[in-house]
């Protein structure tokens, strides 16, 4: 397996594991902001989601070139992405992971998928998708991503659980969330309230009873994750992204995930057809389709 590779531009490090091109740390000041992947709540830290995000609803998908046998959040995060290229200012690092044979067995489209990890501020990483369909059919997809962050977050002080934190939003807005059922698909029959009339949101444990928090259009497309007395935490800005999950395993696990997506798990009103899914994304025969999410400590 290759190493895992570092990049830093001075107080802001990151690092990424080829395994699934998977971000493993982001450390501002030596202090870290990431999930560390303890498998007493959750073995991954931020894993990538391709083809699919979430549950795909049926064992094998029907698509105009063949079945799909996708697992949950699909595979790209269980391949080795390889190196293509390291910036030589050592603050940028791209990954690159192509269709084989053993991802036709899975998902019969030939792809390249392009990770990028960039340091674009003092306190700020951007984490660019590109997918191109290199093959000769459209392709169904959806990405996203699902990094996890630590609470308590660094120099947190008095914040110490994660009823000390809120998450935060650009102005006021007024949201339910659809549940998460049986097979880990999405329901819009009887959906939550999650915040009426206002831009913060504290959280306390009872905010995942019903697995994850599903967000559409969030203003701005823009979340923080903030210690109500100590100001600490990260934002995540999203633009591109119509969709943003919020989670926290239970019962006490301590982290929150905030998880830019382009799609979402199947609907429990969804047929198995891959091209039918809500929001899914159909790229043309040499398109290609670019999508970043940036994440800000603090």
């Amino acid at each position: 397996m290759s190493e895992t590779v570092t990049i830093a531009n001075g107080r802001l490090s990151a690092a990424i594991d080829p395994n699934g091109a998977q971000l493993t740390s982001l450390a501002l000041d030596g202090a870290e902001y990431l999930w560390q992947r303890d498998p007493r709540w959750w073995a991954k830290a931020a894993p990538i989601l391709f083809p699919v995000v979430g549950a795909p609803g049926s064992e094998v998908l029907r698509s105009a070139s063949g079945p799909c046998r996708v697992p949950k959040h699909g595979f790209a995060r269980d391949f080795e992405h390889a190196v293509k290229e390291v910036s030589p200012s050592g603050d940028a690092v791209t990954f690159e992971l192509a269709d084989t044979s053993a991802t036709r067995e899975l998902y019969p489209y030939a792809f390249n998928l392009r990770m990028t990890y960039a340091l674009t501020g003092p306190a700020t990483l951007a984490q660019t998708f590109r997918v191109e369909n290199t093959g000769d059919a459209p392709m169904p997809f959806s990405v996203g991503g699902h990094p996890a962050f630590n609470v308590p977050a660094p120099n947190a002080g008095a914040d110490t659980a994660l009823e000390d934190y809120d998450l935060r939003f650009a102005e006021r807005w007024t949201a339910c969330s659809p549940k998460m059922v049986e097979g880990g698909l999405m329901s819009y029959a009887d959906p939550f309230e999650v915040i009426d009339d206002t831009d913060t949101l504290p959280l306390t444990r009872s905010c995942f009873d019903y697995d994850t928090i599903v967000l559409r259009d969030v203003p701005r497309n823009m979340v923080e994750l903030r210690g109500r007395t100590s100001g600490h935490g990260v934002r995540v800005d999203f633009p591109g992204f119509d969709f943003v999950g919020i989670w926290s395993a239970q019962p006490d696990a301590p982290f929150v995930a905030i998880e830019p997506w382009t799609g979402h798990a199947a609907l429990d009103t969804e047929d198995d057809i891959f091209e039918h899914r809500d929001n899914i994304t159909i790229l043309a025969p040499g398109e290609v389709d670019e999508r970043t999410f940036e994440i800000t400590v603090f």
